[in-house]
Parts: C-alpha cells; sequence; structure tokens
C-alpha cells in the first residue's frame, strides 16, 4: 500500500462523538510509553502525524486520522495509564471500551507490545478482555532496534507461548522498529487486505 495522503481529523471524547463510520477502521493501543505514536507516524509515512511525547499518557481522546481518504486510523489512550487520579483511569477505561464494543467499522485492533521485555500481565489481561468481547486483533512487537533480534525472538516466542496457554488460535503479529520500518510493509499490507473485505460486504 502507498501512503499518498495521511490527516488528522478529529480528537473525540467518547465513540458516539467519532466520524461517520463509513470507512474501515484500525484502531493503535498500547500500554505508556510503547511507542504507538512513533509507530503510527512510520505507518502514515508522517513523522508529525501523532504527537510523540517523553511524557507517558499524553493521549487521552479517540484520534481519528484520516488516510489515502479511505480509511481510519485510531491513536488510543494507553492502558497501564500513567500517573493519573483513579477517578481519570475509570473514565478513560469507559471510553476505551466503549469505543472497542460498539464501533460498528473497527476492523481489527493494533495491540502494540514492547519486545524489549519478557511477558507482562498488563498485556495479556487487556489481550484477554479483547477475547472475552469478541474484538478482533493483532500483535504488533515494538522496539525491535532497542534488542538484539535473537532477544527479540525470544521474547516475542515467549509472548505467543504465554498466550497459547488459554488461546487456541494465535492473533497475526508483527516485530516492527520504527528506526529501521522493520515490519511497515507487513501491517500496511494486512490493512490493505482488510480492506477489501470491508468493501466486499459494505
Amino acid at each position: 500500500m502507498v501512503i499518498k495522503s495521511a490527516e488528522y481529523l478529529i480528537s473525540s471524547p467518547s465513540w458516539e462523538k467519532c466520524p461517520n463510520p463509513i470507512w474501515p477502521e484500525y484502531a493503535f493501543i498500547g500500554r505508556s510509553n510503547v511507542g504507538k505514536s512513533s509507530l503510527i507516524n512510520i505507518l502514515a509515512n508522517n513523522e508529525k502525524l501523532a504527537k510523540t511525547s517523553g511524557t507517558p499518557g499524553k493521549t487521552q481522546l479517540i484520534n481519528h486520522f484520516t488516510i489515502n481518504d479511505s480509511w481510519y486510523l485510531v491513536d488510543l489512550p494507553g492502558y497501564g495509564f500513567a500517573k493519573r487520579s483513579l477517578s481519570q483511569r475509570k473514565q478513560w477505561e469507559r471510553m476505551i471500551e466503549d469505543y472497542l464494543r460498539k464501533r460498528p467499522n473497527l476492523m481489527t485492533v493494533f495491540v502494540l507490545i514492547d519486545s524489549r521485555h519478557q511477558p507482562q500481565k498488563i498485556d495479556i489481561d487487556f489481550i484477554n478482555q479483547l477475547g472475552e468481547w469478541n474484538i478482533p486483533f493483532s500483535l504488533v512487537f515494538t522496539k525491535a532496534d532497542k534488542s538484539t533480534q535473537a532477544e527479540v525472538s525470544k521474547n516475542v516466542k515467549t509472548f505467543l507461548n504465554k498466550m497459547r496457554e488459554t488461546w487456541q488460535f494465535l492473533p497475526p503479529n508483527f516485530v516492527t522498529s520504527t528506526v529501521k520500518k522493520t515490519g511497515r510493509d507487513a501491517i500496511l499490507g494486512y490493512i490493505e487486505e482488510l480492506n477489501m473485505q470491508f468493501r466486499a460486504i459494505a
């Protein structure tokens, strides 16, 4: 897929305020500081599209971007939130759950996992929650350039083996590096496949 245009559209406080669901939509989520904004910018071929920050938890709304005037890319607040009040965390959790469960054109959720670490309970718990809600998702292992290839492969394998303990089928998964643009073409190719499915049933 060639990215010809990528533009910020709107930030919404709830799923009801999101844009008209006329296009297929892809949401990106992960715990704080997993490299979400950097990945979105690489995919969109626009390093200034999503705001990157050294302070985790900056994303607080449902942020929509239009790509090629034909699909939506959505930047969601992270889970395992940064230093925020309990009431604000609960508010974000409800906003994210409502969006994920009620947005009719959501094709898949890309869950970002830091490839430098062993499986984290917070990631496993979130993935299991998606399973309970019957929401399709894919795994994106980020920051592959920060460790050796052997260590990344080991951590990815360990994570998938952890999932096999409770999952019969594993979701698509991608290993990425925003420095080397590793995984970019694979993710965009997968999105293109799902776009075709959306158009076929629309």
